[in-house]
Formats: structure tokens, C-alpha cells, sequence
């Protein structure tokens, strides 16, 4: 029986009441799949110091937002200037990245972070999570108040935000999903300036809060 991997937003908590979430669930490592893993408002959570803190807790570290990450590198990811999560989904750097991720649920009890606290308004729900349960990977959500959400009750939270499943009475569930997916990643994913090239340079997205 293979282990769920859960999913984790730090928002602006305290680095305490962030711990406390961790504590709860047993989680042993973070994968953090921020493109950009840094806060102006929350520094707390920027990458050299959450890596040490998590350190002197016995939990492992590891920075994914170049495998996982919402803001694609690679133009061919962009329609209009916006990243299409199923194009991003299927580069090599993300596939690589979602294999490190079950090899890594293998020995840790393993948490997917971003800085959203919303699962349904991050990549970490809309893309990652998704492909992971295409590859038949258990997802539970980690809520700002501690409790967990299962993915699918994400989901149903998801359909019925948009409506879609009572638009056709003959529709299969698997379709209304899709489109649930596709509206939201429509909604959340990361647009680019016009003219403004996929490749990052130095200072460029050093601080965010919206990571979609």
C-alpha cells in the first residue's frame, strides 16, 4: 500500500503555527514547487530560512519550482502568453519532477508547498495534484486550519463552484471534472507580459505572493 502525499500552502502564518499544520500530519520533508521561492511579506517562509528551520526539526527539504513549478521556462508552455498546465505537463523537467516526488513518498511522509492557502487556487491542486492522481498517488490537502481535504472532495468543491456537472444530464463525472480542471486553470495560471521571454533572469520574480 503506497503512502498519500499531501499538499501544504504557507501563506502569511506564523513560522510556529505553520509547524504546528506539519506536526499534525507527521509530515518528515517538504517539496516546495514555488517557481520563486521567496516572500516579501513573509520571509519566514523564503528558502534559506525555511530550509535551516526545517532542519532543526528533523525535516527534510528539498526545492522543486524548477520541476514543478507554475511559471514555466520553456515558451512552448505559453498560449497567448499563458502557461497551459496540460503543455506544461508534459515537458521532460516536470515529468522528472513528479517522479521525484513518488520516489520520494517512498521514505518520507512528504508535503507538496506553495504559498496559497486556498488548495483550489494553486498549481500544487490544478496541475500537480492532478497528474499525481492520474498516476494513481493518494492526495490529501493540508487546510490553513490543519484539517485535511481529500483530493477528490477538492474537486467536488471544485464542480460545484463552476456548475458543470448539472449542465448535462448524461455527462460522465470524469468530463465534468476536465472541465473543472480546464475552468480553474484558465482562472489561475500564470500570465506572462507580452514580448517578456520565458527565461528568468536574475531579480526577476525574487518576491511574490501569488505563485500562480
Amino acid at each position: 500500500m503506497t503512502s498519500d502525499i499531501f499538499t501544504i500552502g504557507h501563506s502569511t502564518q506564523s513560522w510556529p503555527d505553520f509547524l504546528q499544520r506539519l506536526r499534525r500530519h507527521d509530515i518528515t520533508a517538504i517539496a516546495d514547487v514555488r517557481s520563486a521561492p521567496y516572500s516579501r511579506y513573509s520571509p519566514q517562509f523564503n528558502r534559506e530560512q525555511l530550509r535551516e528551520a526545517l532542519k532543526a526539526e528533523g525535516i527534510s527539504y528539498v526545492f522543486l519550482g524548477n520541476e514543478l513549478g507554475a511559471r514555466s521556462n520553456e515558451d512552448s508552455c505559453y498560449v497567448n502568453n499563458r502557461v497551459q498546465y496540460g503543455l506544461l505537463a508534459q515537458t521532460e523537467s516536470f515529468r522528472a519532477g513528479i517522479a521525484r516526488v513518488i520516489e520520494g513518498a517512498e521514505k518520507f511522509r512528504i508535503a507538496l508547498m506553495c504559498a496559497e492557502k486556498e488548495p483550489l487556487d494553486c498549481h500544487r491542486t490544478i496541475l500537480v495534484a492532478r497528474e499525481l492522481t492520474k498516476l494513481g498517488r493518494g492526495v490529501q490537502h493540508i487546510l490553513i486550519d490543519g484539517s485535511l481535504e481529500a483530493h477528490q472532495d477538492a474537486l467536488n468543491r471544485l464542480i460545484t463552484q463552476f456548475g458543470v456537472l448539472g449542465q448535462d444530464l448524461f455527462r460522465s463525472l470524469e468530463s465534468a471534472v476536465n472541465e473543472a480542471y480546464e475552468k480553474q486553470a484558465d482562472r489561475i495560471a500564470y500570465r506572462r507580459k507580452p514580448g517578456q521571454s520565458s527565461g528568468r533572469r536574475s531579480g526577476d520574480m525574487l518576491y511574490y505572493e501569488d505563485e500562480n
